[in-house]
């Protein structure tokens, strides 16, 4: 790989690029440098990097499960197939075998038991056979062309029934009812919310088209809500996960929509002088912080989500962009070259004084936050490799998350249990899950072509 220098800053460019929001140097890339910086310098660079980093992508990949990550223990769940299930169009213990699997905290086997949600366990038997805590259940055909979902969860060990419940769905619910399932054994066996329901939002290229889609938390299920000719990047969901903003060139310009998920509605809401990029929404959704260079430089403004003026929030001479709110909405982090190479600054929410945050290596960027403010993730350049690392906001720790080398824009789950990222595995682009308390990973890998650019949205009623 070859560097490319531009105004006094040095690029490392990889075969293939992803897009996030605009990053220190060049934010309309497919990932620059294994990490999705942020929007080029001048917009310019667009075309340069266009025309070495663009590789086709395969829009509506086939995601398995290939889980890895250090020895850690457990919690043993039995299950059985699902009763009849073989009659609907999507095997519902498949798919919440799978769920629980990603969440790098279950050790999941599967029983040839006979038995259904209406069958009470032998107790003594099963804790025989060292079985802990066993789920069964059944699909029914309905009259009206709907399906019966039925299921529950056992503790052997307690003899106690933790609960279930029936979902009469349409065939297109299947894999909904499936992901409800999944939250309710992951509730009941951990005591924290399950994210098997919520949604993604991924970038897809196919030759010459992008594609922005919304999909299960899995990636399965893609749903596409934009396509162009011309690039889409840095998608951010709303915190009421009705809608999407995001960055688009269909007018040979990087404009930020805001894009209503359930009408597919959309509206401009930074169309300014120069570049408008990195938007993210503050947690009361009501305004976005973007990066705008109107003033001549790449700084932080704040734009209100219905329109209008934009407010400066940041004031160096360097290069500041991907911002992201703290949950309480008091603060960003950002990145920013203005002491020479990027790094993670934290300011208050209405602009003020910074402080810096990342202080390893000397490239850090795209923050992400976990939903209880408690830990920053990024990606860091080490020894040239571009790794997920993960910081304790309380002791300045941070330690790295991955065995890859191209890591690229971190993404909480709801839950802060797991965090979505891009990488790079076997020349291929992928979409990788890791569970940060043990370092649990799983690969969502198409059958085909790449998938780019995810940022987890947050609990929310499904449209």
């Amino acid at each position: 790989m070859n560097p490319i220098q531009l105004n006094s800053h040095v690029i490392v460019l990889r075969p293939k690029l992803s897009w996030s929001g605009l990053l220190l140097l060049a934010r309309s890339s497919w990932g620059s440098a294994g990490a999705k910086a942020a929007l080029v310098y001048w917009v310019s660079l667009l075309v340069v990097l266009l025309g070495l980093m663009m590789a086709p992508l395969t829009s509506r990949a086939q995601l398995r499960v290939e889980v890895t990550g250090l020895g850690v223990t457990l919690i043993p769940l039995n299950m059985n197939g699902f009763r009849d299930e073989s009659s609907a169009s999507q095997k519902i213990s498949a798919i919440v075998q799978a769920d629980l699997e990603r969440a790098g905290q279950f050790k999941l086997t599967t029983t040839a038991l006979s038995m259904d949600e209406t069958s009470r366990p032998d107790f003594s038997v099963l804790r025989e056979r060292a079985m802990e805590n066993f789920v069964s259940g059944s699909v029914t055909k309905l009259a009206d062309g709907r399906y019966d979902v039925r299921f529950r969860l056992w503790d052997l060990m307690k003899s106690q029934d933790l609960g279930g419940a029936s979902y009469a769905v349409s065939s297109t619910d299947l894999r909904r009812s499936a992901h409800q399932i999944s939250d309710y054994i992951y509730e009941k066996l951990t005591g924290v919310k399950g994210i098997f329901s919520t949604r993604i939002a991924y970038v897809t290229k196919v030759k010459s088209s992008f594609h922005l889609w919304i999909a299960d938390a899995d990636g399965e299920n893609a749903q596409a809500a934009l396509s162009s000719p011309e690039p889409i990047i840095s998608p951010s969901w709303s915190p009421d996960g009705l809608q999407l903003a995001y960055v688009s060139f269909e007018t040979r310009k990087p404009v930020v929509y805001v894009h209503d998920v359930a009408s597919g509605k959309r509206r401009v809401v930074a169309n300014f002088k120069g570049s408008n990029s990195a938007p993210t929404w503050a947690p009361d959704g009501k305004t976005l912080a973007v990066t705008l260079s109107r003033d001549g430089g790449s700084q932080i403004f704040s734009v209100p989500v219905s329109g209008g003026e934009p407010t400066r929030l940041t004031q160096s001479s360097g290069i500041d962009t991907e911002p992201v709110f703290t949950p309480d909405g008091s603060a960003i982090y950002f990145v920013s070259d203005r002491a020479g190479s990027p790094q993670i600054y934290r300011m208050p929410a209405k602009g003020g004084p910074t402080q810096r945050v990342t202080f390893t290596g000397n490239y850090n960027i795209s923050p992400a936050l976990s939903p209880d403010g408690n830990t920053l993730a990024y990606i860091s350049r080490q020894g040239g490799q571009f790794k997920l690392y993960a910081m304790n906001l309380s002791t300045d720790k941070a330690q790295p998350l991955s065995d890859t080398a191209f890591d690229e824009r971190p993404s909480f789950a709801p839950n802060g249990k797991l965090i979505i990222y891009a990488t790079q595995l076997q020349g291929r682009e992928a979409l990788m899950m890791v569970n940060p308390d043990n370092k649990m990973s799983t690969r969502l890998s198409g059958k085909e072509g790449d998938i780019r650019e995810p940022h987890w949205g947050p609990y929310a009623k499904l449209n």
